[in-house]
C-alpha cells in the first residue's frame, strides 16, 4: 500500500480527498493535514511516500513547504499538487522542485483516481527496473500522464496506421513487441515503437517491461483493461 498525507486548507476537501484516495486500489490515507505547520508533524510521523498538496495554505504556502521538504536531509515524498493556482509561474515552480503532476481544482473525482493509477503503474514500473535506455524513460513519463478524455479517441476514429497497430496487439496471443509489430505489417521499428507509445498515451495499450537474459528490459504490449479506454464525450 502506498501511503498518502492529504494536505488543504479546507477541511471539507481534504476529507473528500482522503475518501478517494481509500477507492483507489493501492493507496491508504495516513491522514490530513490543514497548514504547513501540521504537513510538517505529519510527514515525520506517518512517513507518507506520496502528498496530495494544496498550495494556499494558511501559515505557508504549498510551494514553499515543498521547497523546505526538498532541502532537509533524509527521504522526501512525493508529490501531486492539487490547486486552484492557475498561474504559469506556479506549475513552473512546482515542475522545478520535483512535483510529479499538477491538477488544477475543480476537477472531477475520475481525474484524481486516474492520476493515482498513474502513479500508481508508474511507481511499479520505476520499481521493476534497474536500468534504463532512452524507451524506458519515455514509457516511464508517459506512465505519469493518466489518460484523459481529451487525448483518447475511440478505436474507429483513430489514423489507419495506429489502427491497424491496434488491431495487431488485440490480436496477439501474448504481449509483443515493436520489433514483433514493426515485421508483421511491414514498418520500420521507430515508427511501431512511436505509435505504440501514443496508444498507451491514450489508454488503449499497456505497457510491461520484461527482462531477458542481458538484464536490460523489452517492453510488450497488450491490450488496456476495459476500465482503463476513454473515449471522448
Amino acid at each position: 500500500m502506498i501511503p498518502i498525507l492529504v494536505i488543504d486548507d479546507d477541511y471539507r476537501v481534504a476529507s473528500i480527498h482522503a475518501a478517494i484516495v481509500e477507492q483507489v486500489p493501492g493507496f491508504h490515507c495516513v491522514g490530513e493535514a490543514h497548514s504547513a505547520a501540521e504537513a510538517r508533524t505529519a510527514i515525520r510521523d506517518f512517513q507518507p511516500e506520496l502528498l496530495l498538496l494544496d498550495i494556499h495554505l494558511p501559515d505557508e504556502d504549498g510551494l514553499s513547504l515543498l521547497r523546505t521538504l526538498k532541502a532537509t536531509a533524509g527521504r522526501v515524498p512525493d508529490c501531486i499538487v492539487v490547486t486552484a493556482a492557475r498561474d504559469l509561474h506556479a506549475v513552473r515552480t512546482a515542475m522545478h522542485l520535483g512535483a510529479v503532476y499538477y491538477l488544477v481544482k475543480p476537477f472531477g473525482v475520475g481525474q484524481l483516481r486516474d492520476q493515482l493509477r498513474a502513479y500508481r503503474r508508474w511507481r511499479e514500473q520505476l520499481e521493476s527496473s534497474d536500468q534504463a535506455d532512452q524507451e524506458t524513460v519515455d514509457a516511464l513519463y508517459n506512465l505519469l500522464r493518466a489518460p484523459t478524455a481529451l487525448n483518447s479517441s475511440p478505436p474507429s476514429q483513430l489514423p489507419p496506421t495506429m489502427a491497424k497497430i491496434l488491431d495487431a496487439v488485440s490480436a496477439a496471443a501474448q504481449p509483443v513487441s515493436a520489433t514483433q509489430i514493426a515485421q508483421q505489417l511491414g514498418m520500420s521499428r521507430p515508427t511501431a515503437q512511436r505509435y505504440l507509445a501514443d496508444l498507451q498515451r491514450r489508454g488503449l495499450v499497456a505497457l510491461d517491461l520484461a527482462y531477458g537474459s542481458t538484464g536490460r528490459p523489452v517492453h510488450r504490449y497488450h491490450p488496456a483493461a476495459p476500465d482503463r479506454r476513454r473515449t471522448r464525450p
